[in-house]
């Protein structure tokens, strides 16, 4: 139960966070392109690695932390840093197709479904 309340604050804070640097980018690029998302989505990228390689590879975050902070933090921040992770597994492993697969999967498929989702909530 502790963890799981631990996973939550850290979700709490990583939406503030995501609201906070986005909101911050956005103020710094006026009307333009909306660079928030892109920006958030890789510090996510380069924070997953981060973490990761710390709690796996240097062994300098235990296990449970690394759940905190990936599922909980992370997660809120950015889901786009844990499909990042799971496409470099895939390459790493050699699994190229179904890294292929899973980007194009991934992103085609949530276009799809993302405009059926407007089609819908048009149609209610």
């Amino acid at each position: 139960m502790n963890k799981l309340l631990l996973i939550a604050v850290a979700g709490g804070l990583g939406s503030l966070a995501r609201y906070g640097l986005t909101g911050l980018v956005q103020r710094l690029d006026g009307v333009g392109f909306a660079w928030g998302t892109p920006v958030v989505n890789l510090c996510g990228c380069f924070l997953f690695g981060l973490i990761w390689s710390l709690a796996e590879e240097r062994m300098m975050i235990s296990g449970e932390t690394r759940a905190v902070v990936l599922t909980g933090f992370m997660g809120a921040f950015t889901t786009f840093s844990t499909y990042i992770f799971e496409t470099g597994e895939l390459l790493r492993d050699a699994q190229y197709g179904l890294a292929a697969w899973n980007v194009g999967f991934q992103t085609v498929g949530g276009l799809i479904i993302f405009f059926i989702g407007l089609a819908a909530g048009r149609y209610v």
